[in-house]
């Protein structure tokens, strides 16, 4: 029995739709047709998607699923069913987990709970140092499985510490992924040192906090000759500072989340704790930076930082609340709201920063919709506009601050190895 896909849009390089017809057999794409001309058997299975967008599955390249350690926040099972019902079929999952996978045998028990409960490709990062917070390198050489090392949730705060992972890294040819901040900036900080902290009477966070450890980092990487990776970027001179390490011929590549891109620290309403993430939302100026960034190839992907949170926990205010909200479901439908119906870019780019340049830039398997492809499909309803809620949500967690937004682009069918993971009902 085949998988038939019919009547849907494919988006071309050069931002045309043109129909699309497509037949998958086991794993992967066997049929890829203008017209419906292949066989249909009467066993085979055929959805019939009526004009929607059919494209290859997203890739994510910063999720937390919180297992093993914070399964009241999210599973394994539950964060992969987030990500088909966001139309991703490929996404690495961080290692701020309790335990961590900071050994090659911790790495091994959770590649073997991803194995068991995913409905998606899971890749699983690995940390840079001992539970995250340590000045000791973990093994690196032995854990071949690792997608790349990260010590996301904390910045790695001594150079020498850094400089010593980015050489083993790049002698094990791993990328470093890193999360930047400089903890004797932050002065108890929890929220962008701006306008609002001002307002509500909270302590800000440093723009410096991060690009001074980008700044740091990119030299290190000149020096090392690494692939280092900047997560989660938010200020302009973060920004600045990718661009001129580019421009250098250093290998960084940067990634940045929606929620950065749509919104900044004039559109938090109040001491609510829902627009509490790290980093935080920052300034107008930042906020223009960052997709100028985008759109000029600076910042190479669109990663959501999708970090579930329990609504006790985010219901106490910036101040005791935990930094992090979920956005995996709603990523690709914010996005081609704010950015692709205003004409700001086209669809094929968003498709690039979602799936195709994550593909490249980490040198996985390519996501394309063709033949003897893998069979990783997303159906997106670009004409029909829906409210977000939560309470629809297949995550664990509802902390996020769209709620309520009507957006266009949801996603109705993702196709997983040739198996459906989720189908809109």
């Amino acid at each position: 029995m085949s998988l038939i896909i019919t009547n849907g849009k494919q988006v071309t390089k050069d931002n045309q739709l043109v129909d699309v017809h497509l037949k998958i057999d086991g794993k992967k794409i066997v049929a890829v047709s203008e017209q419906l001309d292949f066989d249909i058997a009467d066993n085979d299975q055929v959805i019939d998607v009526a004009g929607k967008l059919v494209t290859t599955g997203l890739t994510d390249v910063h999720v937390h699923f919180r297992q093993p350690g914070f399964e009241d926040k999210e599973t394994i099972l539950t964060g992969s069913q987030a990500a088909a019902r966001g139309g991703f079929t490929r996404v690495a999952a961080m290692p701020n987990l309790n335990p961590a996978p900071d050994t090659p045998e911790k790495l091994t028990a959770i590649q073997e709970l991803i194995d068991q409960d995913a409905v998606i490709e899971v890749l699983q990062y690995a940390p840079i140092t001992g539970n995250l917070k340590s000045d000791d390198l973990v093994d690196m050489e032995h854990m071949p499985e690792a997608f790349a090392f990260t010590n996301d949730g904390f910045g790695v705060q001594t150079a020498g510490t850094m400089y010593l992972a980015m050489k083993e890294a790049a002698r094990v040819g791993k990328p470093i992924v890193a999360h930047t901040e400089d903890e004797s900036l932050l002065f108890g900080g929890v929220m962008h040192e701006g306008i609002k902290n001002k307002e509500l009477g909270l302590p800000g966070i440093l723009n410096a906090t991060e690009s001074s450890q980008i700044a740091r980092d990119i030299h290190l990487a000149e020096e090392t000759g690494v692939h280092y990776h900047v997560c989660h970027v938010s200020t302009k001179a973060s920004v600045a500072a990718i661009r001129d390490g580019k421009a250098r011929g250093v290998h960084v590549t940067a990634e940045v989340a929606p929620h950065h891109l749509i919104l900044n620290e004039l559109d938090i309403p109040s001491d609510d704790a829902t627009y509490k993430m790290n980093p935080p939302l920052r300034g107008e100026v930042d906020q223009a930076a960052l997709l100028e960034g985008l759109l000029d190839g600076t910042l190479d992907m669109v990663a959501t930082d999708h970090a579930p949170h329990t609504l006790a926990e985010k219901a106490n205010g910036f101040m005791h609340s935990p930094f992090g909200i979920v956005g995996i479901e709603t990523a690709f439908a914010v996005m081609y709201t704010n950015f692709v119906k205003t004409g700001i870019m086209s669809l094929a780019f968003l498709l690039e920063k979602m799936a195709t340049a994550p593909t490249e830039v980490f040198g996985l398997t390519p996501a394309t919709v063709a033949v003897d492809s893998p069979a990783n499909i997303a159906v997106f309803d670009l004409d029909q506009a829906y409210t977000i809620d939560p309470a629809d949500y297949l995550s664990k967690s509802q902390v996020t601050p769209f709620n309520g937004e009507e957006v266009y682009g949801m996603c109705t069918l993702t196709v997983f190895h040739g198996e459906v993971v989720y189908e809109q009902k």
